[in-house]
């Protein structure tokens, strides 16, 4: 009998200390949940960066802008900058006739930041958006506190608005835009000659006579019978 509960006992025990390895095991390598694969490496890539959308050019938002919207958003640059001719520096210089003189040149005697001064090149539409847009990021240095205008719209209204005071280049022109639907291909096969009829299969000689078929030619007419911006 003693035989028998020792045998019995020691059953027992095993059965136990089994159970309990099973848990562990289980708890360990995650037998009861869901796979779960890991990677040795995760790139973050910005959503849908390969399909943004650069916007209209400076040329086209100049021809569709008005310089009475400029002026709105200049408004809030008269506590440094005064526009009319005459107008004396304050804390950023007068800024009548600015557009087309040369950078860090256009108002005597304004002390310009070094910055600017050294920049070189004309107060041309490129550099007076690129300018608009971020001053630090145009002339790292200069004594420009103003954060810039994120909206293409705004600068180019400003630009149109500032040129209302003292002129400026000659304004670019818009590139032309193709009629809706034509692009890259769409001439593809012009003057190849007759090809297969829909649904039917070309012979071997239709195949072969194709580019010697006879083309449309002139006739005698020659027709075929087919805080605020600023600059410191």
């Amino acid at each position: 009998m003693s035989n028998s509960n020792t045998i019995f006992g020691w059953v027992l025990a095993s059965g136990i200390v089994a159970l309990g390895l099973s848990s562990i095991s289980s708890k360990y390598f995650q037998a009861d949940g869901p796979e779960v694969d890991e990677y040795g490496y995760v790139i973050d890539a910005p959503e849908d960066a390969g399909g943004l959308d650069a916007g209209p050019s400076l040329a086209t938002l100049l021809a569709n802008g008005t310089a009475a919207a400029g002026e709105g958003v200049f408004a809030k640059c008269t506590a440094c900058h005064t526009i009319e001719q005459g107008g004396a520096n304050g804390i950023g210089p007068n800024l009548y006739g600015v557009l087309g003189t040369g950078i860090g040149e256009h108002a005597p005697g304004f002390a310009y930041s070094s910055a600017l001064a050294s920049k070189g090149g004309q107060w041309d539409y490129e550099n007076m958006d690129a300018w608009l847009a971020s001053p630090r990021g145009f002339a790292n240095g200069t004594k420009m506190s103003f954060a810039g205008l994120s909206s293409p719209e705004d600068r180019a209204n400003v630009i149109l608005y500032l040129r209302e005071y003292g002129g400026g280049p000659a304004l670019p022109e818009p590139e032309a835009e193709l009629p809706e639907g034509a692009g890259e291909g769409e001439l593809d096969g012009a003057g190849e000659g007759p090809g297969a009829t829909e649904g039917v299969a070309a012979q071997p000689a239709e195949a072969a006579g194709a580019m010697s078929a006879d083309q449309p030619v002139p006739d005698a007419a020659g027709a075929v019978d087919t805080g605020g911006p600023g600059v410191e």
